[in-house]
């Protein structure tokens, strides 16, 4: 059988992981090449990293970007992180279409699972709409963020500067190519609101911005329009983390001061809020916050983004389904119902299967860098241990965020494999992984007589 009837039959997940696979690959040759580096070439597992963390919308980096990359290599990011974004079934499909070559079902199947939590027969005008919505806001960011940079910057670097960072806000990225990301700009009202809304927009989803889109045109023309049980759910949880955890920040940091500097804690609480659940931009010293401070964005970069969306993590539709689910066992319900809707069996189970075997993974993965640190003479001179930096640094590359405690630096080779593991489950789906492995079938078993545990 050849290769590309290998392709036509696989099964749309084994497509999607084998394009992203594809994606990391090229473009880690593509950033080996002189011409992407200023003064020597990039050793191939500091390439296959970057490149994995541009595929993947990451933003944890071996090296700085914009002072080690030429401006060609840097443009090979930012194609890899519009890739990323976007998605390779994404851009195939329109290519495709494109030169007028026909769509498959196993291809029609793959966008259904990236684009839509139910069957829909416009997928392909979704996928048109989301590229189209996709470009609009970078354009629209790039614009604004011009104006920031024009200050300081010659007018074709500005553009450059401001494309670069507008792509990767949206696509939740996190690369920047300051050396301090966008801590120079802790006080800039109008690029913390730029990225900010970029990072935002970006992470809710793209079946959510569609759906927002259909309600507000349907609405324009006097027609009955209401929101999916999706679309609210995702609102209402990202409201809660944004504002929760800007509050929280704030408090922990003590970001809140009486006088002028009142807006500055409130910029730099809002922006680690927003960015440390997706994207990975900061404006402040990750290293220098409060233990309590990096456990509160642990949390919020395990919740990660919205399914549909560029970000990771286990999603924030998990975190309702979890939350209705333990709600409702505790009043003694056997259904989870939210807005009116009752959630199916599967959905739950689905969530709990997912959160089960992600824990599984990160303190997999978290053991394993462990265990690579034992071994390096530099550990000896960290007083204060390496879990927590690694704890942070692993749970970033699950949640496709690019924070970081310092803790690339460190990494082996042993790690960086470990960390390229992590950011590539995180961007295709821990289920996607398991469905490569387990295979379609759900086989019911065998089943014997019942006989209870006791539990809790």
């Amino acid at each position: 059988m050849t290769i590309r009837n290998r392709l036509l039959k696989a099964h749309p997940a084994t497509m999607v992981l084998a394009g992203f696979l594809s994606a990391i690959l090229m473009g880690a040759l593509m950033l080996k090449l002189p011409l992407s580096t200023h003064g020597g070439s990039l050793p191939f597992m500091d390439a296959l990293f970057t490149a994995t963390s541009a595929v993947c919308v990451t933003g944890l980096v071996v090296v700085d970007t914009g002072s080690f990359f030429t401006t060609f290599g840097q443009g090979v990011i930012l194609a890899l992180i519009e890739i990323g974004g976007l998605g390779v079934m994404t851009i195939s499909v329109l290519l495709f279409q494109w030169i007028g070559v026909g769509i498959s079902m196993r291809q029609r199947m793959a966008m259904q699972d990236l684009f839509a939590h139910t069957p829909r027969k416009d997928i392909l005008s979704l996928t048109k709409s989301v590229v189209i919505l996709t470009l609009t806001a970078e354009a629209l960011g790039t614009i604004l963020l011009t104006l920031c940079f024009y200050k300081e910057f010659p007018f074709q670097r500005a553009i450059f500067l401001a494309l670069f960072h507008s792509v990767s806000a949206f696509c939740n990225a996190g690369f920047g190519l300051f050396p301090d990301n966008l801590m120079r700009y802790n006080d800039d009202v109008l690029l913390n609101t730029v990225i900010c809304s970029l990072i935002v927009v970006g992470g809710i989803g793209f079946p959510v911005l569609y759906d927002l889109q259909s309600w507000f045109l349907r609405r324009c023309r006097g027609a009955t329009a209401r929101l999916s049980i999706q679309t609210k759910v995702v609102l209402l949880i990202s409201l809660l983390l944004i504002i929760g955890g800007a509050l929280m920040f704030a408090w922990l940091e003590h970001s809140f001061q009486p006088g002028p500097p009142l807006l500055h804690g409130l910029l730099t609480a809002l922006f680690q809020s927003i960015s440390c659940r997706t994207a990975g931009f900061n404006t402040v010293d990750i290293a220098a916050l409060r233990e309590a401070t990096l456990a509160l964005m642990i949390f919020l970069m395990l919740v990660g983004a919205s399914p549909g969306s560029c970000g990771g993590g286990l999603k924030t539709t998990t975190l309702a389904i979890l939350f209705g689910f333990s709600v409702s066992r505790l009043a003694g319900k056997r259904r989870v119902n939210m807005f009116k809707k009752s959630i199916p069996a599967e959905t739950i189970t689905r969530s709990i299967s997912l959160v089960m075997i992600s824990m599984g993974i990160i303190v997999t993965t978290l053991f394993m860098l462990l265990i690579g640190d034992t071994f390096q003479p530099a550990a000896i001179s960290r007083p204060y241990g390496a879990f927590l930096p690694y704890l942070f640094e692993t749970v970033s590359a699950f949640g496709t965020v690019g924070l970081s405690m310092g803790a690339t630096a460190w990494l082996g080779t042993w790690g960086k494999s470990w960390i390229i593991f992590m950011m590539i489950i995180g961007r295709v789906g821990v289920l996607t992984f398991a469905y490569i492995i387990a295979g379609a079938g759900a086989l019911r078993g065998i089943e014997y007589s019942e006989e209870n545990l006791m539990i809790g």
